[in-house]
């Protein structure tokens, strides 16, 4: 009996001992907790990479609807009406520039778009002409069939991001979110916090404000420098009878939107142009881009500067070269506000840390104190 029952307590106990597939034992659940993270984490960055266009559009909303809450914020200095109201109001605003821009403007622009090719074609062909008559040895080219080719080369790179998203239905999905985000951020900003332990909430919400906040003053600044650069060079080419004024000065407003690239651009088909009417026409056309490119970089920059996150030109040229090659030209005009925000999130973390080491927190406009977040 005794044997019987030492035999039976020892098979009672056997059958109570954690196995190694047995996740009761803490050494078990530790390592499986540690390898699901590492799992999730791989996870998550496969579908960062596969679902990359996904996410700029989406990104490309928030900054629409950045746009838009900034315009509804500066009517709300002005007239005391609900938010949605002020919403509305900017909409409407900005379908109403578009269809000015089409109805007035659109059988000019389109012509002066038709001719501006062959005008450039032509301007560089004699360009290589003096420089050959001067001695320097510039192989015959087509430009046409270069430009082609280096259109096709990077269509050809961007093409399979691309996907379903063309051009017309990426913007019309950047707009449709825009619209939503803007109706109702507190909304999709509790949402992502509800989704984020407690102890990290009040952080999120913190430095969602700040990234609010710089952004619509990033993107505030950006549109006033694009309407300045591109009524002044439209209007003061349009005064020395500079052709296709009015383009030029379209592109360049448009241009003004990708800092340290669009500027060059803008202003090498300026002095292109300008040149094609004489010599003294493309003096005051290289004149025209450097008072405004001075006024702008002199007085718009550093006034909106002061306000928001001030990044590198070199950290913006490299983020606008990697985001346009892997996303064409929806990279180019997202870059500088995406590495705007990706640089909140750090100094911001940086700060938080410090404060956790008992280190002064860094100076800077991401370590001010939140603002209010004012409809």
């Amino acid at each position: 009996m005794k044997d019987r029952g030492e035999s039976g307590a020892r098979i009672s106990g056997e059958s109570h001992e954690p196995g190694p597939t047995d996740f009761r034992d803490v050494l078990i659940r530790t390592e499986a907790k540690k390898a699901a993270v590492w799992i999730g984490m791989a996870a998550l960055a496969a579908l960062v990479v596969l679902l990359a266009q996904p996410l700029l559009v989406i990104f490309g909303g928030i900054v629409f609807a950045a746009m838009i809450d900034g315009g509804a914020r500066l009517i709300g200095r002005v007239l005391p009406l609900p938010r949605t109201i002020r919403i509305v109001m900017v909409l409407v605003a900005t379908a109403g520039f578009l269809v000015w821009l089409v109805i007035f403007g659109g059988n000019q622009i389109a012509n002066q778009a038709a001719q501006m090719p062959d005008v450039i074609q032509a301007q560089v062909t004699h360009l290589l002409d003096w420089a050959r008559s001067h001695g320097i040895d510039v192989a015959q080219f087509d430009l046409r069939s270069l430009m082609s080719s280096v259109l096709d080369g990077v269509g050809s790179v961007t093409r399979w991001i691309g996907g379903v998203f063309g051009g017309l239905t990426t913007l019309f999905l950047i707009m449709i979110l825009g619209i939503y985000i803007s109706l109702e951020p507190a909304l999709y900003r509790r949402g992502i916090s509800w989704m984020l332990p407690a102890a990290e909430r009040s952080y999120f919400e913190e430095t969602a404000r700040h990234m609010g906040r710089s952004l619509r003053m990033l993107l505030a600044g950006r549109l006033l420098g694009m309407a300045i650069e591109g009524v002044a060079t439209g209007v003061l080419l349009a005064i020395y009878g500079v052709p296709m004024a009015a383009l030029l000065g379209l592109l360049t407003g448009l241009l003004a939107f990708l800092p340290n690239i669009g500027a060059p651009i803008s202003g090498t088909l300026m002095v292109l142009v300008g040149f094609s009417g004489g010599v003294d026409m493309g003096i005051y056309c290289i004149i025209v881009y450097v008072v405004v490119q001075t006024v702008d970089g002199n007085i718009i920059v550093p006034m909106v500067a002061r306000k928001t996150v001030d990044l590198a030109p070199a950290l913006v040229l490299g983020a606008q070269l990697i985001f346009g090659v892997m996303f064409g030209i929806l990279g180019l005009a997202l870059a500088d506000p995406f590495v705007a925000m990706l640089k909140i999130a750090l100094e911001r973390q940086s700060n938080r840390r410090n404060a956790l080491d008992g280190e002064p927190a860094s100076s800077g406009p991401a370590s001010a104190p939140a603002m209010p977040d004012r409809s």
